[in-house]
């Protein structure tokens, strides 16, 4: 995926630039023409060059106006990702997002990521929002947030995008990306043909139902075979079973890893990817050499120019779809959405409905929380306290994330415990308190916050999933003492057992952005504990893959778990 630095999701800027020389009536930007009759009028008008242009994908930081104009080029950005919640608010998010992008004059995000992760030993698993693939389909709603809901009588598997303040979708990756062997990122699948259609394709269907408008492929492999290679699932499945009418693009250099060591006979990695059905290729530094390698496969014959224009018809749908045609800039008048109160507020919302409250107290009995607001003298301590960037996570502002609160405008935990509490109570915030400073302060009850340090990708494959240090110490010698609610940041389930008699109460925060207050919400009860777990909480990694169902399945805690509480704003 792309390895540049912006603070949106994944984007991608197209553009169609093609010299007409002609001045007959051009159909092609007449927009009350059929998309087809215009789609025809400009391939009849396009060379070779400009057609190979529009199947090029370039990196955004090497997109000059003299490249995008000399080779009809498009450019690209990274994705960003969501969170695990309900159908009708990450439909609500995607709707949010789109107004965002659209406001930076960007027409494409790289989202959904409808990967169904069965081992968190995955980097990527976070951009997963369950093992279970029916969760992972409900989420495909996020889909009509970003692109539209798609009006009565539109033709299955045709893209559709409603307007100017809507995007193209990206449903990923393209096939079976979240079930490599021991979570490996970018490694190889080994799952019969039955498991891979009942696990890993259902997300694709109800993306096509509700019009995505592109697929990317997988880095990954399915039983050896190279996700980029593979024409009968690409062409023979994805476009002629499903009937999808959009375009298919690869993944960043994914056609340069079809071998390897990557880009190792390229032309022969080439042939092999547009003849398996990609259509668009993303090549964001030799897009010189790409090109001129398509042109010499097409004019030996190697690939035919049926296959170069049904690419080209497929990215002209989505273009014209989108309505590039006719507003290609920025629209200044959404300016005022970046970052707006209401997109805030409803991020917020996402984070109080997505934490998972795992335990709370010893017995039902005892519950800690919600917390007192009013206490004489709290702790906050912990290493994700007071830091926005392992909030965030991977894929903001950097490819691998960064760390700190100079990054992006946010409120961390630790402010929004300071802000939620009565006025008399003194929050008293110490990163990494020894025993002797927890034990002699006389403290009401601590909140530690701990967790993963940002990655992205392969960099966050980790076989032993521990808290990073020196979280582990802290929660000891907090909680001997104290008592206390740990708060876990990360990207997934991570190893807990051994702390867990010392913890009064655990919340699953995952990676909860900008919007700490969403924490604090709950934490304090203004709002209840809803959120359930999406994905099973192992004892040990010795146990996994391990996902509901498996006969040896022995959680720490369920998938589905997740306590509740009831809004307590008096206590």
């Amino acid at each position: 995926m792309a390895r540049i630095s912006i603070p949106l999701m994944g984007l991608l800027l197209l553009c169609c630039l093609v010299s007409i020389t002609t001045a007959e009536h051009m159909r092609y930007k007449d927009a009350q023409q059929p998309i087809n009759t215009r789609i025809r009028d400009l391939m009849n008008r396009m060379t070779l060059e400009e057609k190979i242009g529009q199947m090029t994908q370039i990196d955004v930081y090497n997109a000059t106006s003299d490249i995008m104009k000399q080779y009809s080029l498009a450019a690209s950005s990274p994705p960003h990702t969501f969170t695990k919640l309900d159908p009708d608010l990450v439909k609500r998010i995607g709707a949010a997002t789109a107004l965002e992008v659209r406001a930076t004059g960007i027409q494409y995000a790289f989202a959904p990521c409808i990967a169904v992760c069965r081992d968190p030993r995955w980097g990527r698993c976070y951009e997963s929002y369950s093992e279970d693939h029916k969760i992972v389909q409900e989420m495909t709603e996020i889909i009509p947030g970003l692109q539209g809901d798609i009006p009565p009588g539109h033709q299955k598997g045709v893209p559709y995008v409603g307007g100017k303040t809507k995007v193209a979708a990206c449903a990923k990756h393209f096939v079976g990306d979240g079930g490599t062997t021991k979570g490996i990122d970018e490694n190889n699948t080994v799952i019969d043909a039955q498991g891979l259609y009942r696990i890993h394709m259902p997300a694709y269907y109800d993306s096509i139902i509700k019009g995505v408008s592109t697929v990317m492929v997988s880095y990954s492999s399915w039983n050896g075979k190279k996700m980029h290679a593979n024409r009968e699932l690409i062409t023979g499945f994805l476009k002629d079973r499903l009937h999808f009418k959009g375009f298919v693009i690869s993944d960043w250099q994914g056609v340069d890893r079809i071998i390897d060591p990557p880009h190792a006979n390229y032309s022969d990695s080439v042939l092999t990817a547009i003849d398996a059905g990609i259509d668009m290729v993303m090549v964001p530094f030799n897009h010189t050499e790409f090109i001129d390698v398509l042109t010499n496969l097409v004019k030996k014959n190697n690939i035919t120019m049926s296959r170069i224009d049904d690419a080209v018809r497929r990215i002209l749908r989505v273009k014209f779809m989108m309505g590039l045609f006719e507003n290609p800039m920025a629209d200044y008048s959404l300016v005022d959405k970046l970052g707006s109160q209401p997109h805030r507020d409803l991020g917020r919302e996402a984070v109080r409905k997505s934490l998972v409250l795992l335990k709370n107290g010893e017995s039902a009995d005892e519950p800690l929380l919600p917390l007192p607001k009013k206490a004489p003298k709290i702790l906050v301590a912990g290493s994700h306290a007071n830091n926005l960037g392992y909030q965030c996570g991977g894929w903001t502002m950097e490819w691998q994330g960064l760390s700190g609160n100079n990054l992006t405008y946010g409120t961390t935990i630790l402010s929004a415990i300071t802000a939620a509490v009565d006025p008399s109570t003194q929050v008293v915030y110490n990163e990494n308190p020894d025993a002797d400073f927890a034990k002699s302060n006389n403290f009401s009850y601590a909140v530690v916050v701990v967790g993963e340090h940002p990655y992205a990708e392969y960099s966050g494959d980790n076989s032993n999933l521990t808290i990073a240090e020196p979280g582990t110490d802290t929660i000891t010698n907090v909680c001997d003492s104290v008592k206390c609610v740990v708060i876990v940041v990360s990207g997934r389930p991570v190893v807990i057992e051994p702390y867990l008699p010392q913890i009064d109460a655990l919340v699953a925060a995952w990676l909860p952005g900008t919007e700490g207050h969403g924490v604090a919400d709950v934490l304090f009860g203004d709002y209840g504990f809803t959120g359930k777990l999406s994905r099973t909480w192992f004892k040990t990694v010795d146990q996994l893959p391990m996902n509901v169902g498996d006969s040896h399945y022995d959680p720490q805690f369920a998938f589905g778990h997740g306590l509740e509480t009831k809004p307590n704003t008096g206590k």
